[in-house]
């Protein structure tokens, strides 16, 4: 077993553990530590605990402190500093009359990076910006291309739902959504219908995707063959899985009946397939 602290850098950001060493971390503390991108200030979320070693493919970076009022003053002026970074770089953007959007800027604690987030359809040639850059703040730059999901991560906004982007609100990492999960849950094949603001599917058809599975094990699915509690057997034209309502057309009737999954026997089931034409259409949907 080994003692671990779980630390977010941002909001609803990706959670990494850290040895705490001597120091007993309490979740909402501030905690400086040093990572990859150089030192850092985050929040811890889990507090001291031992989890299996075998997690671990790498030694944990220790935890350097607890962050006291001075290192908040520091957190506060590079906040500030981020600010500025971002206009400045937006007006150097249109000099170099480059076609990116930038998005966000990220300032390390101990001011030795600072990080420029972007947007763009295609591939930019962005070096004379860092050159740039690097003259105005005399500190490294790193510019990073991050897609349309990260984008409305960072920016945040309100769903079709009414509700805040789950990718804003709760999500600290992207789960892959697919085409046929919209299948699965009767959903149309509509880009305007099972896409996000982001142009993607919306993330929520994975949050959602277990109980529709748990569903589709009990419920026939269209095309398979039934007997009704009269003898008769029948073809299901249609199925509501969240009712359990099921329409089916039986050898006696043109008119089909509308029955319970309950009800009805299963001879053979259906499967749900997406054909090849629909994810062609569909394909850039699932793209990150």
């Amino acid at each position: 077993m080994k003692e671990i602290v779980g630390i977010r850098f941002k909001k609803v950001g990706k959670i990494y553990y850290f040895s705490p060493g001597d120091i007993k971390a309490n979740v909402g503390d501030m905690a400086i530590v040093e990572t990859i991108r150089g030192v850092e200030c985050g929040e811890v979320v889990i507090a001291n605990r031992e989890i299996d070693d075998s997690t671990f493919t790498s030694p944990l970076k220790p935890i350097i402190r607890i962050a006291d009022a001075n290192d908040m003053k520091i957190v506060a002026k590079n906040k500030e500093r981020e600010k500025d970074a971002f206009r400045i770089c937006e007006e150097k953007i249109a000099f170099r009359k480059l076609k990116m959007n930038l998005v966000d800027v990220e300032c390390t604690f101990d001011n030795n990076k600072l990080l420029f987030y972007f947007t763009s359809e295609n591939r930019v040639d962005f070096r004379e910006l860092v050159k740039d850059l690097a003259a105005v703040f005399r500190t490294r730059i790193e510019l990073r291309q991050i897609g349309v999901r990260d984008e409305a991560k960072i920016l945040g906004g309100l769903g079709i739902c009414g509700r805040e982007f789950c990718c804003k609100a709760h999500m600290g990492d992207f789960q892959p959504v697919s085409i046929k999960m919209a299948k699965e849950q009767g959903l149309s094949l509509n880009p305007t219908k099972i896409s996000g603001t982001c142009g993607r599917l919306m993330c929520c058809l994975k949050n959602e995707q277990a109980a529709y599975e748990s569903l589709l094990k009990i419920t026939p699915k269209i095309g398979a063959v039934v007997v009704t509690p009269d003898g008769d057997k029948g073809k299901v034209e249609d199925v509501n899985l969240i009712t359990g309502k099921l329409r089916v057309k039986t050898d006696k009737s043109e008119v089909p009946v509308t029955l319970d999954r309950s009800e009805v026997k299963l001879l053979r089931d259906a499967e749900i397939r997406v054909n090849r034409d629909e994810l062609k259409a569909l394909k850039e949907l699932e793209d990150k």
